[in-house]
């Protein structure tokens, strides 16, 4: 029998705060950003205010482990588990800055009300209320700055709020301030586990609980790999998903000599100046679409067997699994960072119509969509010019199909396994017979289309297809619907909401159906102001006639009927008030379902 391989202590929460803001306290490659809702900070704070457990914070103590710095840990306690909470107390209390997911730097404030008769709604995320309402402290970390004096705070407390004794302010206080002596147990780990111990540890204990994502699993293993290189590699991925969304990150990245001798540093270095955000991937992306194109596989989990050495058919261990699985994921990840193959992939995607991250609904049909791109490219059967044009169908009948939506990684799986032995074109063919029928097109899409919701796929879709042909604006020749989306984004009503309110229809989700919805100039927009169809497009056919410009900059009715197609509204449109609205509403969905199958066809 072994001997126990760590060691329980106890350290207070200001303990651990010192030892962090000491920096002896260093976080490993193998961990994750931070990642916590703000209500889980609160939820944290409350816990240790009212002398819950908080679980344990694993630590080890080894000089040679790598840190998410570049650098060594040089014998400073490394945090295996416990990063989130300890983030979100040095946010909460420390008053720090947190880099998010999205690389953003935030402050997470957390208020406090003193004299809450109810303890359970003691603290809350700040908002605008908490900063209004002087019963609250807005943001809890002045109380434990060296500065704070709680005698002279009561006595101001008391004289904004009437009747508060300071006694009980006192007191309240005093209770916050203990949260820095609460204890939080530490697990110190033995300094002779090696680093695949530790990181099995790491994945055991975060698959149980909030469980990490297969990605994370992935991450954890690549960064305990330097045998094949993958702790490089787990860095190219975490610095690629950062300069994609900040490319300003690249002045810090050339301080990691290691890593900027690597082959990687080159091969990344053109994010600096790209502020592209049709497709900025996250580590599971990258990871998904490195491995799919490689692997001829669609779930994650099997990328994680195969860096550990399974044989998915005699269900053993090998090491020259792990040595091959670790040279076409480096394969995956070259192919997925090359510069040529990102921005041609990008270019078929704006070139769909979808010219703004905001038409976008899913990165799981990206993500397939990317990894389609760089399949065909070794894809004999499919000339390199028309590459793009089918990755534009895949994506579009995907995205219309919501066909990465629901259990995504089975589908792709499916879908990976089906174009091996069916080939591409085959499997395409079948999927549009299948997926795309005419009542598809004419039943399905219409229905799809009675949403209120102007982020649905269809809706999308609809506004991609009139960015693809080149549509007018309502009721403005010269002025595209791309130019509106790029330049202002909003979306307008035709049936203003107001004049639709004004006669009986008050349900939102009815005055906002996007079939009432349109891209419109703002100008255009003030000046229908909230008139019936009737009324102002009744203006705009008067001024076909005597060539008197009112509204917008239509004035021939060979135009006026061409723009109305454009943007799928019926031709008797100027006939229209209240009592018509849902006949328009009807009439309507089926014309963009129209113009959207024109479009796809036309791909």
């Amino acid at each position: 029998m072994t001997g126990e391989k760590f060691t329980l202590m106890q350290y207070s929460v200001s303990a651990i705060l010192g030892l962090i803001e000491a920096e002896d306290f260093v976080i490993p490659e193998i961990q994750r950003p931070f990642v916590w809702k703000r209500s889980q900070v609160r939820d944290l704070i409350d816990s240790l205010y009212n002398g819950y457990p908080t679980g344990y914070i694993i630590t080890w103590k080894n000089p040679d482990v790598q840190t998410k710095d570049g650098g060594k840990a040089n014998g400073k306690k490394v945090l295996i588990d416990g990063q989130q909470r300890i983030t979100a107390l040095m946010a909460a209390i420390a008053g720090k800055e947190v880099l998010d997911q999205d690389f953003n730097k935030d402050r997470i404030k957390i208020a406090f009300n003193p004299v809450a008769t109810d303890k359970t709604k003691r603290f809350a995320v700040q908002d605008a209320s908490h900063l209004k309402n002087k019963k609250w402290i807005p943001d809890i970390s002045v109380v434990f700055d060296s500065n704070f004096d709680p005698f002279d705070f009561a006595l101001e407390y008391c004289k904004n709020n009437e009747g508060v004794k300071p006694n009980d302010v006192n007191n309240a206080i005093t209770e916050l301030k203990g949260i820095a002596n609460r204890q939080i147990g530490v697990i110190e780990l033995d300094h002779t586990l090696d680093i695949d111990e530790v990181t099995e540890i790491f994945i055991r204990i975060n698959s149980k609980g909030t469980a990490l994502s297969q990605s994370d699993f992935v991450m954890s293993k690549m960064a305990a790999d330097t045998e094949h290189g993958g702790n490089m590699l787990r860095k190219t991925v975490d610095y690629f998903c950062h300069l994609a969304v900040k490319p300003e990150f690249y002045s810090h990245l050339i301080h990691d000599n290691e890593f900027q001798n690597s082959k990687y540093a080159e091969k990344i270095k053109w994010l600096a100046n790209d502020y592209d955000d049709i497709y900025d991937p996250d580590y599971g992306d990258m990871l998904r679409v490195s491995f799919m194109h490689q692997f001829r596989r669609g779930k994650l989990a099997d990328l994680v067997s195969l860096l550990s050495g399974r044989d998915f058919e005699t269900k053993e261990y090998r090491d020259d699994i792990v040595e091959e699985s670790y040279k076409k994921l480096d394969a995956g990840i070259q192919n997925f960072i090359n510069q040529y193959n990102f921005a041609q992939f990008v270019m078929a995607i704006r070139g769909a119509g979808y010219i703004s991250h905001k038409l976008l609904n899913s990165y799981m049909t990206l993500d397939f969509a990317y990894t389609l791109y760089l399949m065909l490219l070794g894809d004999p059967t499919i000339p390199n010019a028309q590459i793009k044009r089918y990755v534009q169908k895949w994506f579009v009948m995907s995205t219309l199909t919501s066909r990465y939506i629901g259990s995504p990684e089975t589908v792709m799986d499916r879908d990976m396994r089906s174009i091996a032995e069916k080939g591409f074109l085959n499997f395409l063919d079948e999927v549009e017979a299948s997926s795309l029928s005419e009542t598809f097109w004419t039943v399905t899409l219409p229905q799809n289309l009675e949403t209120s919701s102007v982020n649905s796929p269809a809706f999308n879709t609809f506004v991609a297809a009139q960015i693809n042909l080149n549509c007018n604006s309502m009721l403005m020749n010269g002025t595209k619907i791309a130019d509106l989306i790029t330049i202002s984004g909003d979306v307008h009503h035709i049936f203003p909401k107001s004049y639709l309110k004004n006669n009986g229809i008050t349900s939102q989700t009815k005055y906002n159906q996007v079939a009432n919805y349109t891209y419109l100039d703002t100008q255009v927009n003030k000046a229908i102001s909230d008139d019936a169809p009737e009324v102002y497009f009744a203006k705009v056919k008067q001024q076909c006639k005597d060539k008197q410009v009112v509204l917008g900059n239509v004035s021939d009715e060979e135009v006026l009927h061409s723009n109305l197609a454009e943007n799928c509204i019926p031709n008797n449109i100027d006939k229209m008030d209240v009592s018509s609205y849902d006949d328009f509403l009807v009439e309507r969905r089926k014309m963009m379902a129209a113009l959207i199958e024109k479009y796809y066809k036309r791909l």
